[in-house]
This record gives C-alpha cells, structure tokens and sequence, in this order.
C-alpha cells in the first residue's frame, strides 16, 4: 500500500472503467470530490453502489456523459439523476448483491472504501459499513481506501489487511451522521401495535425511520430481544442501555448485535467502535434467509408505500418514480415467515399525502413495482389496527385490509373490491 494524496489516487482512473463506492454514511467523499474534479477528462465511468450519504457530486447534471451511475438501491439524493435518466437502477436482493462482484456479473476496475487506520496487525475495518463492501474489495483489481482516523473499528467480517490495498489516502472525517426521525401520533400508535407481536426473546429486525423508532420505544418492557438486521440505528442504542437487548436467547450469534451496516449520530458510532457486542457481517449472510429462519422468534419488521387488497406489497416506488429499492425486505419477510415461532410484519401509516390518500389500495398505481409478493405477506399493521394475511383467501385479505384502513377510505375501497370481484 502507497500513501498518496486523493488527487494521486483517482489519477490512474481511466474512461470506461467501473469504480465500487462504499456506501451509506461510510461513503469516502474525499476520494469522491478527487475523482469528481477530473470529470472534464473522463467519460463513461461507471459508479456502483447502494445508497450513499452526502451531497453525490457525481450524480449532477453536468456530470452526464463523464459518470454513469448504477444504483444498487436509491437513496434520497440519487432519486432525480434517477427519474431523469441520468442514472440506473440494478433491481436486486441484498443478500445476492455481494455475489453480482463475486462472480463478475457487475466487473470491477476499482474500488473505494473508506476504512480505519491499519492496527497493529495490518489490520483496516470496514467500519459502519460492511454489507456490499467486502465482496467489492476482493473482486476489485485496485483498491484505494480513506486511511480514516474518525471511523468507527467494527468488528465481525469486515476486516481488510493492507495488503489489499494499492492506495491510501489519510484522512479525519467522521462518517456521515442520520439524526433520529421525529416521532408523530401515528407512528407511536405503528409502533405500540407492533410491539404487541414481539414475543420475549424474540430476535428483531429493524430499520430507519419513524416507524422502526417508534417500535423500538414501544419495546422498552420486552426482556432478552436480541438483533439480526441488515442494519440498526441508535435506537438499538437505546435498548440496550436500557437492558431490552441483550441477546441472551439467540440461537446463533448469541449475545451479538448482527449487522451489515448501521446509520445514525456519533453516539452510535462511538457505541459500536471496538464493541465486542457488535458483529458486523457481509448482506450474504446477514439476509440470507436459510441463516434467518434458524431464530425460533424471528420478528422481521418493515414498510411500504402501498398495499394492494389481494396483499402485494410496493416498497421500491411511487407509481413508475422510483425511489429507494427492493433491498432486504423480501429476504427477512420469507426468513421470518420459516422461522419456528416466527413474524413477518409490514408496518405502514394507513394514509400519504396529508392523509388525502390511502396506502391500502384496491389496485396498485400504475408502474407500482412489487417487491413482497401476495404469497409472502404474512401481518400488516397500521395505526388502526393488524391484518393477519397468512394463508387467507383473496377476499379475506381484501376485508382485513379493509378494517385496518383509515377510516375515511373504507367504504371507498369496499366499492372498488366489488367492482373488481374481489369481494
């Protein structure tokens, strides 16, 4: 490994090649403003992957034609490089994302991570974001990492030795920070419902937002949950401080917190920095469902933008815009659905818009991508109450739907199930 500056890393980028990006709050700005900065130069290169934090120089309008960008989900400031054309989205499963590097189906000229500095054995850590990470690194032909000094060192699987690396740049900047969402009356009500389907040791999977915020403030009763997530936020924080989780009764992995990556404030990342409780892991082996169904009380809990009445589930857009991906929602719905004792819930607010449309729908718009099909959807939950879908008929699910809307739409969407000879 050479210690360079930025400038000296990315200059060896050539047109038509393909650059890895670590993603989420690990993503290396400093290599990326270099890289940016050399645009007038280069054409057609291509940038990979999952949603990334920060102001994404690459994906301006004047960078079209110098960069193209592939979306392995899309985060907020990739949504209109995205809607315009600008970039693409690679619908994929996390849990098979690291095999699309492995085996050559996304070829890699480079990769750049954003890594600590080497302790004592050669050792970097991948930090808070492990997940596609690592399959990049070692399917890469170069690599250039931030030599970081600001980021967490993880333990787990996300370990990348010095002789890995081509190029480092030093660097002090701490990961990208994600402020916890505000909690309204609706997703305090989400959040009690869900609550009420955790079992005692359940092991959980949680998100980002409100909702996932508001159950885990809801949790705070609940004794022994453990966690095995894509990703957890400092609301897993919270509960553990406050003894919730221990993970004392999981199957596997007992006692550690599982994760492919984690966002959230510099009190999250000092928890995890050097944390023997944390185990951060590759997305092949934190979503694969074979490894999820072996939690006996696996809770698996996510969301959607809308639910149609026969119990497809569109996660991924509004109509035809797209706007995030299909990720690990599909892999923890069917892992919690084989578990033993387990649950496999999709918690949504019953209206959008200032509560002038419904998310429970009698056909999805128009261009809705389906990312939970009606087989898989196993509990609904919203603020007025919980549809249980497992192994119901069409028009079952269409009434339990129906009595979990808001109820300014019921009758609405009781009309339009007859129409369609749903009900």
């Amino acid at each position: 490994m050479r210690i360079v500056s930025a400038a000296e890393a990315v200059a060896q980028v050539a047109s038509g090649e393909q650059i890895f990006l670590h993603g989420a709050c690990a993503t290396p700005a400093l290599l990326l403003d270099a890289l940016v900065a050399r645009a007038p130069e280069l054409y057609d290169v291509g940038i990979v992957h999952l949603h990334s934090e920060g102001p994404a120089p690459h994906l301006a309008p004047d960078m079209a034609g110098h960069f193209r960008h592939q979306a392995l989900f899309i985060g907020a400031n990739a949504r209109t490089a995205i809607a315009e054309g600008r970039a693409v989205y690679i619908p994929t499963f996390l849990s098979d994302a690291p095999r699309l590097f492995e085996r050559g189906v996304i070829p890699l000229d480079w990769a750049f991570v954003n890594v600590t500095r080497p302790d004592r054995h050669g050792f970097c850590s991948l930090g808070t974001s492990v997940d596609v990470a690592l399959a990049a690194v070692r399917a890469a032909r170069r690599v250039v990492a931030q030599l970081n000094t600001a980021m967490p060192r993880t333990l787990g699987d996300g370990a990348v030795h010095v002789s890995a690396i081509d190029m480092g740049v030093e660097v002090d900047a701490p990961p990208y920070e994600i402020a916890p969402s505000p909690l309204g009356e609706v997703e305090r009500r989400i959040g009690e419902r869900v609550a009420e389907l955790v079992p005692e040791g359940a092991t959980v999977q949680l998100g980002i937002g409100g909702i996932p915020s508001a159950v885990a403030a809801a949790l705070g009763h609940h004794r022994e949950l453990g966690i095995h997530s894509e990703m957890f936020t400092d609301a897993v924080v919270d509960l553990v401080e406050r003894g919730v989780i221990t993970g004392a009764r999981k199957e596997i992995n007992r006692g550690k917190l599982v994760a492919a990556f984690v966002m959230g404030t510099r009190r999250l990342y000092a928890f995890i920095d050097d944390n023997p409780m944390v185990e951060m892991r590759p997305a092949d082996y934190t979503n694969d469902s074979a490894v999820i169904r072996r939690f006996r009380r696996m809770v698996a809990i996510n969301s959607a933008v809308e639910i149609d009445l026969t119990g497809q589930v569109c996660a991924d857009s509004i109509g035809h815009r797209l706007i995030s991906g299909v990720g690990g929602q599909m892999d923890f719905i069917r892992g919690a659905t084989l578990a033993e004792e387990g649950r496999a819930i999709i918690a949504l607010p019953s209206t959008a818009a200032h509560d002038t449309r419904s998310r429970l729908v009698a056909t999805l718009a128009p261009g809705a991508g389906v990312v939970t099909t009606r087989a898989h959807l196993e509990t609904v939950v919203t603020e007025w109450g919980t549809a249980h879908l497992h192994g119901r008929s069409i028009p079952a699910r269409a009434r339990a739907l129906i009595a979990i809307a808001h109820p300014a739409f019921r009758e609405q969407l009781e009309r339009e199930a007859r129409e369609l000879r749903i009900l």
